[in-house]
């Protein structure tokens, strides 16, 4: 399936330490024709770490879609009804975005986008990046897993001697995820090496 004109979503939340595998994975998305909305969550609008400023993390997004990025519940909340999505994605998503969104809390502009886009059913694609995956949220992930309208990029344990807990999407595999997604398919194998 292409991507050409394809409406998609493309929500971050704050693993900044992952913006370095994500942001390309934008520029795949453009060139392969792909309309991407930008949204983020407050963090990553407002919080800046050795990892970058804030500011300039917004500025890259919005120069590689060439859209001012949505960062407020209000902006977000019409991509359901209004202006809908072909699919949704978030890349990165953190674990404590991901326990909100299997326990059906709402309370940033990515989970709210992701919210509007189940309700038209249509395809949500997840890029976990999160060290308790294998710990106490390990329920959640596989809540998640188990709901109508969720596919994951394939991940993998990105440190399993020092961070046993921790998974991390193969940020590379996203296109394809979201293709096998728009065909309402899990795009497999789902559990990955992430190391290489």
């Amino acid at each position: 399936m292409s991507l050409e004109g394809k409406r998609i979503g493309f929500g971050l939340t704050g693993s900044h330490c992952t913006y370095d595998d994500v942001f390309p994975q934008l520029e795949r998305l453009m060139e392969l024709g792909a309309d991407v909305v930008p949204i983020v969550s407050y963090t990553v609008r407002n919080t800046d770490t050795k990892f970058g400023k804030a500011e300039d993390h917004i500025e890259k997004i919005e120069s590689i879609t060439g859209k001012r990025v949505i960062s407020t519940m209000p902006e977000a909340e019409p991509l359901g009804p209004t202006y809908p999505l072909d699919c949704m994605v978030i890349a990165p998503l953190t674990g404590n975005s991901m326990s909100k969104l299997a326990n059906a809390l709402t309370d940033s502009p990515p989970l709210m986008a992701a919210k509007a886009t189940m309700r038209n059913q249509s395809p949500v694609v997840l890029g976990i990046s999160t060290n308790d995956a294998l710990g106490l949220n390990g329920v959640n992930l596989m809540r998640l897993m188990a709901s109508k309208f969720i596919y994951f990029i394939p991940y993998g344990q990105d440190d399993p001697y020092k961070k046993p807990n921790s998974l991390v999407a193969k940020m590379d595999l996203l296109p394809d995820t979201i293709k096998a997604a728009l065909d309402r398919k899990q795009l497999q194998p789902v559990i990955v090496p992430h190391l290489e």
